[in-house]
This record gives structure tokens, C-alpha cells and sequence, in this order.
């Protein structure tokens, strides 16, 4: 009886191991912190007036290099990931609006106010981490 209730417990702590992998919070990291704020920089510079394309894609490529380097440093940091895939996903509509054609300026407010809480949201978990 005892070896089977070993077992179990065993089975269920292995398993949860597994299960733990993707959830694991990462530590502190200078270059995310930089870039991050960095993101919202760029997003905070958003001038809808002119025209988007030339704004946007800075953004695009400076939420690129915190994917590529967050992916580099391995799966402990699939927490950030997970806090910048809405704002990638926004940023992509939005350039691809913009590559189409102009859009309205409502439209990039409307884009702007919610990349504004997304990449303050994010920041506020990155820059918080010890």
C-alpha cells in the first residue's frame, strides 16, 4: 500500500513539474527593462496627425528585439512573452492598416490609448519583477 501511494504522489510531482515549466516567473533583466520602456516611449511619441506607417514601425521592431531576446534567453521568460502578445498582436493591425492606407486619426487614437495601457501593464510586470 505504501509503495502505490508513493507512486501516486511521485506520478503527480513529476507531472506537475512539467506542467510548471511555462508559468515559472523570470528575474529581473536590464535589457527587457530598457526595452520595454523603450516600447512605450515610442508609443507615447505617437503624433496621429502625420502620417502612421514611420511611427508604427519602430514600435513593431522594438517589440521584435524583446521577443527575439526574451526567446533567447530560454523558456523562463515565457512570462513577458505572454505580457506582450496582445500588444503585438494591436501593433500589427495597426501597421497593417497603415501599410494599406493612411488611416483616420480617430482610428490611431483609438490604437494609441490602448497601446498605452498595454505597454504601461507590461512594463509595470517587467519593471517589477526582483
Amino acid at each position: 500500500m505504501k509503495r502505490i501511494f508513493t507512486l501516486i504522489v511521485l506520478t503527480f510531482l513529476l507531472t506537475g513539474c512539467a506542467t510548471v515549466k511555462g508559468w515559472v516567473p523570470s528575474f529581473w533583466d536590464d535589457n527587457q527593462s530598457y526595452a520595454i520602456i523603450d516600447v512605450r516611449l515610442q508609443v507615447e511619441k505617437l503624433d496621429c496627425s502625420k502620417p502612421h506607417l514611420p511611427q508604427v514601425q519602430p514600435i513593431v521592431d522594438k517589440l521584435r528585439w524583446f521577443e527575439m531576446y526574451s526567446e533567447s534567453k530560454g523558456w523562463q521568460q515565457a512570462d513577458v512573452l505572454r505580457l506582450t502578445a496582445p500588444m503585438k498582436e494591436s501593433v500589427a493591425d495597426f501597421i497593417k492598416r497603415s501599410e494599406e492606407k493612411q488611416g483616420s486619426e480617430t482610428y490611431c487614437e483609438i490604437k494609441k490609448k490602448m497601446l498605452q495601457t498595454q505597454s504601461a501593464t507590461a512594463a509595470k510586470a517587467v519593471l517589477g519583477r526582483f
